[in-house]
């Protein structure tokens, strides 16, 4: 079977990752956040009809706070636009 050539994008992408030295910290005043090991880093990409591909510590579960953000960001985005800058703060 021919390897996906998204596979080794994605696999380039969580070496990346993994060698960062600047990476945010593990938000300890949330219980199911506060005993994750900071240097873990997954990505997957799920396509229609065809097999989803992952790379780095995808197999480990995770809290879907981990993730939510960036769900509800795309929402936002996709009704308020640009204008939602003005009102939100990034880092």
């Amino acid at each position: 079977m021919a390897v996906d050539p998204l596979q080794g994008i994605i696999d380039e992408i969580a070496a990346e990752a993994r060698d960062a030295s600047e990476c945010g910290k593990v938000a300890d005043y949330i219980p199911e956040l506060a005993c994750i090991n900071p240097d873990q880093f997954a990505i997957a990409i799920a396509r229609p009809g065809q097999p989803t591909l992952t790379a780095g510590d995808a197999a480990v579960p995770f809290s879907i706070q981990s993730v939510s953000k960036l769900f509800m960001l795309a929402l936002a985005l996709g009704r308020l636009g640009d204008r939602l800058w003005s009102r939100v703060g990034r880092e």
